[in-house]
């Protein structure tokens, strides 16, 4: 019943990286960053649009951060999400946190989401600001505080192979270790 909590910057490859460590586990994936873009989906919203109500509406954070520790409860699960590893740092097996440098992540945006890295920029810088103000108020947390996490990975010159392989050796050494695996 392993739980892998996987934290992170924007665009850091939390996602991708999450969803092939599922797959090699043999694990659900769930990812509370999809289920925060339902809701703008839902609404008919953009997603930066929806951070800002996510600030003064914080019933948005806790819907996503509710259905995440159910999804844990179930066991068997890579969950990713900004906080993720914040909200399950007590029931999570292993805790990860990727990060990069801004200028790698502003370009994987700009890619991915077909703008401009200017844009992607911008994006990201206005997206992490507004989930550290979000997270300080709901939960007096401190994104910047990764003192906790079990594994931290610079994914600015690692391809997500290879960082989904570091992940696993470690994961799999600690879940085989804790009677999981």
């Amino acid at each position: 019943m392993g739980i892998v909590a996987i934290s992170g910057q924007a665009a850091s490859g939390k996602t991708t990286v999450a969803r092939e460590l599922a797959n090699r586990l043999n694990y659900r994936f769930v990812s509370a960053g999809e289920l925060f873009r339902k809701i703008a989906i839902q609404r008919g919203i953009s997603l930066l649009e929806l951070h800002r109500i996510a600030e003064t509406d914080f019933s948005i954070d806790k819907a996503v951060d509710e259905e995440t520790i159910k999804e844990a409860r179930k066991g068997n699960v890579v969950i990713e999400g900004h906080l993720a590893a914040w909200i399950l740092r007590d029931v999570a097996d292993v805790r990860i946190y990727l990060k990069a440098d801004i200028k790698a992540r502003s370009q994987r945006l700009s890619t991915r989401d077909g703008k401009s890295i200017e844009d992607a920029l911008r994006e990201i810088k206005a997206r992490e600001e507004s989930n550290r103000r979000r997270y300080l108020a709901i939960y007096g947390v401190d994104i910047s505080d990764i003192s906790f996490f079990d594994l931290v990975i610079d994914t600015t010159y690692i391809d997500a192979k290879k960082v989904v392989d570091i992940i696993y050796e470690y994961v799999y050494n600690v879940l085989r270790n804790k009677g999981r695996f």
